[in-house]
């Protein structure tokens, strides 16, 4: 921890609730009532979730056996929590769009999984890993969920042992450790470099026992297109079947989300081409609220853009911040030069020029908006790519910086590189045809992940009854920037520990009301549902849903990217609301609705696409202060760094739906703090 930190046990609070004085977003929005987490716990913070765990109410096994619970995705939080309540004796329903659970995008997760283990005896603990978490969120999370999480992620590396997952071990034979951004301990367990898959092997096989079982029923090839609310509980959902067309209703006593994150709202980002927010949406526009949807975070350590031609970009993962030393050179006339012809007095190594205490590891936003400063100084490397500006006008960058393994090969040998990172310069050599150990990569920031998703209570639970939400997918855990190595941690953490210990609480109250599919409310579901698919195929313009997509992709990059200024975000508005329009009156979508038509699927998922980046940036119009991955140009220090402001914008920005023409409503949850002091961020 830093200089003058000390452990505070969370028996008083240390700062006081916010008032907003500033409103830029003003007439953009409507001002609801404040929003309280009725679940919060107080107490010790050490003994919050021990006591919450004990004061839930449980549900006997013979009454598990008359509860049907649906989670729709299966990554590793949904994954997990299908695997954990099936075992536990409720009947499961699990859906994913992939062909396959196996599919979900968590397999992408290349760097780690974080767990205060304390294995290489630095000084680590739950407290350091709450403190660093909470600190590298830029103090916009709740504490109590973080410290949660910080507590259960020794679970989590004792249950993956127990299923098998091959972490790295030391020679000895111990679990290995390296470390990631924003820490100075090594916590981070990791599978080479695709420890996301190995996790997801793990749950995928922990869930596939519940299958052979019969507590845990898979629908693949299954979209869900909207939520079934009766008498104010969520009980099912709309989903289509991909294959066949076929929309269906299936009904149960709770729904849990588990969909992941929306940083496909960019078109280029480092998601899986389908991941989409449209469960998540369709819950908010029938009441959850979407929580700091403007919290978006860009990872530093991507392959860098090319050109126009590409649908998709790739991550290389920050483990490589480990090993690799990123520069830039000193002279832009160097820019062109082959990286090896550049002495190394010529080159800037601006991270750990900036930041010494914490170099090539600081958090993930700060690296990202150093690596575009250079490249905006005219010291990108790599080829010119056409940007357009804000004022139509096209310019060229050299959007790059170089992450060099040079001396790492030098100091450890070829062969140890290649032991820990062999599967990620394969495929960087693969996409680029240059040789990694040979030539310095380059890199440069790209959307990853989203810290924003929709609202939960403590118990995971949304703003709609009986409808919880784990994962990404949530807001809870993450603040404003997360930590890298803790997405995975957070997943399985929600899947594994929380929500099977949190979910029974409501359904203790069960089993509920039996519905049927002539319920009225389910009726006017599938109904909507239906509606809604005959207006998109029967627009028949001229517009593809791909080069609409790209154009949002565009607007959202340009004006709420990584850096955000309010005369941009109010252009963004307007330019997304008339996208909008043209949307509904000139896309074009082929085939048809009763067969496999991935268009279809494509346009369902834009058209909430466009809706929420409308709300991201009314939510980063509101919030005129920098904090982590949101970056307002009008909040920073004379350094260029990102500036809080406490005083006014501590608080959780929660957003209810306002109907089809009506303004969003936003409701404001303080953020009070007892086991950590608030301050400005410093890691030089």
């Amino acid at each position: 921890m830093a200089a003058g930190t000390h452990y505070l046990p969370g028996l008083t609070p240390t700062n006081e609730a916010p008032v907003q004085k500033s409103d830029d977003a003003a007439g953009y929005y409507v001002l609801g009532d404040k929003l309280v987490d009725p679940k919060t716990p107080t107490g010790p913070i050490a003994e919050r979730w021990t006591t919450r765990k004990f004061e839930n109410r449980l549900v006997n096994p013979a009454n598990r056996r008359k509860l049907d619970i649906i989670i729709v995705g299966t990554g590793l939080a949904g994954g997990a929590a299908a695997a954990t309540l099936g075992e536990a004796g409720y009947n499961v329903k699990s859906f994913c769009y992939q062909d396959s659970p196996r599919r979900a995008h968590s397999i992408a997760a290349q760097g780690g999984i974080n767990a205060s283990k304390n294995y290489k005896s630095d000084g680590d603990s739950d407290y350091r890993l709450f403190y660093d978490t909470v600190k590298g969120g830029d103090y916009r999370s709740r504490e109590s969920n973080v410290y949660r999480l910080a507590e259960v992620s020794t679970n989590i590396i004792d249950q993956c042992v127990a299923q098998g997952v091959p972490f790295a071990r030391e020679y000895g034979g111990l679990l290995d450790n390296r470390s990631f951004g924003g820490v100075q301990v090594s916590r981070t367990f990791y599978a080479r470099g695709q420890t996301g898959q190995q996790l997801l092997l793990g749950a995928y096989q922990a869930m596939e026992r519940q299958v052979a079982a019969g507590t845990v029923e898979q629908f693949t090839r299954h979209e869900m297109l909207d939520v079934i609310i009766v008498d104010g509980r969520a009980r099912g959902i709309v989903a289509r079947n991909m294959v066949t067309g076929e929309i269906e209703t299936h009904l149960a006593d709770a729904v849990v989300l588990a969909t992941g994150g929306y940083g496909n709202v960019f078109y280029l980002s480092t998601n899986a081409m389908g991941s989409n927010v449209m469960a998540a949406w369709r819950a908010h526009r029938k009441g959850a609220y979407m929580a700091n949807p403007c919290y978006t975070q860009i990872h530093p350590t991507c392959i860098p853009v090319t050109g126009a031609h590409q649908s998709k970009l790739t991550l290389m993962s920050e483990s490589l911040r480990n090993d690799g030393r990123i520069w830039v050179p000193k002279k832009a006339e160097d820019c062109t030069k082959d990286p090896r012809d550049i002495p190394e007095e010529d080159r800037d190594y601006f991270l750990e020029r900036i930041y010494p205490a914490f170099g090539n590891l600081v958090p993930r936003d700060i690296a990202s908006r150093a690596a575009k400063y250079m490249c905006d100084e005219g010291r990108g490397v790599g080829p010119e790519v056409e940007e357009t500006q804000p004022d139509g006008t096209v310019k060229k960058f050299r959007r790059g910086v170089y992450l060099d393994l040079g001396a790492a090969i030098e100091r450890l040998g070829k062969d140890k590189i290649e032991e820990k990172y062999d599967n990620l310069l394969d495929m960087y050599e693969r996409i680029t045809g240059e040789n990694p150990y040979e030539v310095p990569m380059r890199i440069y920031p790209a959307v990853h992940y989203v810290m924003g998703g929709l609202w939960v209570d403590y118990e995971l639970q949304t703003s709609i009854t009986g409808l919880f939400c784990a994962g990404e997918a949530n807001f809870s855990d993450h603040g404003a920037n997360r930590l890298g190595a803790s997405a995975l941690m957070q997943g399985l953490a929600d899947g594994y520990f929380v929500l099977p210990n949190t979910i029974t609480d409501y359904l203790a109250d069960g089993p509920f009301e039996k519905i049927d599919e002539s319920h009225p409310a389910v009726v006017e579901a599938l109904e909507g549902v239906q509606s809604r698919v005959e207006k998109l195929m029967s627009i028949n313009g001229e517009r593809s849903v791909e080069s609409i997509h790209k154009e949002l992709g565009q607007i959202m990059w340009e004006y709420c990217g990584m850096d955000r200024r309010e005369e941009g975000l109010k252009t963004a508005i307007g330019l997304i609301r008339e996208l909008k329009k043209e949307f509904w009156t000139n896309v074009k979508v082929l085939g048809s609705a009763d067969s496999l038509n991935q268009d279809l699927e494509k346009a369902n998922r834009v058209a909430d696409f466009i809706e929420l980046g409308e709300l991201m940036c009314i939510d980063a119009l509101n919030r005129r202060e920098s904090c982590g991955g949101h970056f307002r140009g009008e909040s920073q220090t004379e350094e260029g760094e990102a500036l809080r402001h406490d005083d006014e914008f501590a608080y959780v920005a929660a957003w209810e739906f306002g109907g089809e023409d009506g303004a969003p409503i936003l409701h404001k949850e303080d953020l009070i703090y007892t086991a950590i002091e608030m301050k400005q961020r410093s890691y030089k």
